[in-house]
């Protein structure tokens, strides 16, 4: 899924690492981040994820 980075960060502003998805794709739906961005943090794996880096990296996986 490719997805813009710098939209990405966009949708991460202000989230506390470490973080689940579930904090991930809510910080993102407050930052009104667009449906790319949005589908791709939804389909991440439950887990936690210690930096935006972790964060790039999974959605790049999908």
């Amino acid at each position: 899924m490719a997805v813009n980075p710098i939209e990405m960060q966009k949708a991460l502003g202000g989230v506390n690492y470490p973080a689940s998805k579930k904090e991930i794709v809510d910080q993102a739906q407050k930052h009104k981040a667009d449906k790319k961005v949005m589908d791709a943090l939804k389909s991440l794996p439950e887990k936690e994820y210690d930096s935006p880096a972790a964060v790039n990296k999974e959605v790049g996986k999908g």
